[in-house]
């Protein structure tokens, strides 16, 4: 700030609101411990200071390119990254914890995951119902036996955490299939540090961009491969994907090459190859960031021009690993992520680090019964669907959508879950003249190879619509630089 300036108006109007965790200031307004440094240089901006450096983010998302795609009837809508340039600031003790309880996760996810298609011992126990798992559209029959490298299936996930009101972090939900967004974490970063460089000087903060590295690290110590550098490639759908900015991002980060479909093939002894100028090169990790369902048309869509013909032979066979591992999706639904917390205790022996949202199953004749008499205050979601579509947030919805959602749950009970409306803590966001409150949430990213390993910190998503609790990019939302803080 520059002699004579005044410091900003647009905090004048800031209040928490009511029962709800803010995760800058306390509910009598005064700054966290963590974020007082942060604070305290950001009010001394002047409106117009402020102003500029917004101006200066967009700008620097324009040039970059940072962009993803809604997909829409309208036609699909190429638009450019929406971030708030006031950072969200963690103390690393307190994500210490949260790290130690999404490992503990994401290894009992994996142990089920392997249980599922080899011994089923979680089903005989009766701690899961087996017809609910391998009735589920995310099971898959071709991976019945197969045993990959550390018996790990999930190599990358993306979980989602939302802190409630009572100021706990809560799993909301797991991403295991193609879990994305870890490209605009590493870039958000980038952003806050070109138009705010100052803030550093008062933060030594965790860093985040050395995930492609680590995640090189992680597809590596799974390949059977005793080369000294394993072939890692990227398998992308292509240039119209809404997340191919992420996979040409991950791919040059990594050293690995970005490939489509048509780039592989595989051996008669069921051994992937890549095609180069300088003739083929064998590959022993394919990171697919294609949907499982075109990965190969020997097996899934025979119509696909997306996937590698064979490449589930060689899988099968131990000739390539393939992360995430196709049939990972059977533990990324909706329905499931209730018995994560019974997982961790029957296959790790212990509790529970991080808490689910109570979920009700509208499978179980009880549970549904409790969720038709009270949707006007339960949030309902389709087991199957991800990216915020299919999502009723019952104070927010009419009284039609309730009798919408209330056929629709009767009709296909076992296709729909309910949680309770949360207070999602909010963080002060600029909202055109005045700086306002937002809901959010965030999105860690977990690694799990030999080792596992977790982002310092990750994507927060942040809803820019007022009152608003629904986050998702494609649902409107924005994003925020994520701080861990020593």
């Amino acid at each position: 700030m520059s002699k004579g300036q005044e410091n900003s108006g647009k905090w004048n109007n800031y209040a928490v609101p009511d029962n709800v965790y803010d995760e800058l200031f306390t509910a009598n307004g005064r700054p966290r411990r963590a974020a007082r440094k942060l604070f305290s240089r950001l009010r001394r901006f002047s409106d117009e200071e402020l102003n500029t450096r917004r101006a200066a983010a967009e700008l620097s998302i324009r040039e970059m390119g940072i962009s993803f795609t809604v997909y829409s009837q309208a036609g699909n809508i190429d638009r450019a990254w929406p971030f708030d340039i006031i950072p969200r600031v963690l103390p690393a003790a307190e994500w210490a914890r949260v790290s130690a309880g999404l490992t503990q996760r994401m290894r009992a996810l994996n142990k089920f995951i392997h249980d599922t298609y080899n011994s089923q011992k979680i089903f005989a126990a009766g701690i899961v119902p087996g017809r609910l798992i391998t009735g589920s559209s995310g099971y898959r029959k071709e991976c019945e036996g197969v045993r990959p490298s550390h018996e790990t299936w999930a190599h990358v996930c993306g979980t989602d955490l939302v802190r409630g009101g009572d100021g706990e972090f809560y799993v909301l939900e797991d991403n295991l299939r193609i879990p994305s967004g870890v490209s605009y974490m590493l870039e958000n970063r980038q952003i806050t540090k070109r138009v705010l460089p100052e803030l550093f000087r008062d933060y030594s903060i965790l860093p985040v961009d050395d995930y492609p590295a680590m995640l090189y690290k992680t597809l590596a110590s799974v390949a059977r491969s005793r080369s000294a550098r394993p072939c890692v490639v990227v398998l992308t759908p292509g240039i119209y994907n809404s997340a191919y900015f992420e996979h040409a991002f991950l791919a040059q980060g990594m050293g690995a090459e970005l490939v489509e479909g048509g780039d592989l093939f595989v051996s008669d002894d069921n051994e992937v190859f890549m095609r180069t100028v300088d003739g083929s090169r064998k590959v022993d990790v394919v990171y697919r960031r294609v949907d499982e369902d075109f990965l190969d048309p020997e097996v899934f869509r025979k119509d696909s021009m997306l996937g590698v013909p064979g490449l589930m032979r060689a899988w099968k066979s131990g000739q390539v690993v393939i992360a995430n591992a196709p049939g990972a999706g059977v533990a990324d639904n909706k329905a499931v992520y209730a018995y994560v917390p019974d997982m961790i205790r029957f296959y790790l022996q212990e509790e529970p680090l991080i808490k689910n949202v109570q979920t009700y199953l509208c499978s179980d004749r009880q549970q549904r019964e409790y969720v038709l008499d009270n949707l006007p205050s339960l949030v309902v979601k389709p087991t199957d669907e991800s990216g915020g579509y299919g999502i009723m947030v019952g104070p927010q919805a009419s009284a039609a959508q309730h009798a919408r959602y209330r056929k629709l749950i009767r009709k296909h009970p076992h296709k729909y879950i309910a949680q309770p409306t949360l207070s999602l803590s909010t963080a002060p966001t600029i909202c055109d003249d005045s700086i306002g409150p937002r809901h959010l949430d965030l999105r860690p990213f977990v690694l799990q190879g030999r080792d596992n390993w977790v982002t310092a910190g990750g994507l927060t998503r942040v809803a820019l619509k007022e009152g608003s609790l629904v986050v998702n990019s494609s649902q409107g939302g924005g994003s925020k630089d994520t701080w861990i803080v020593e």
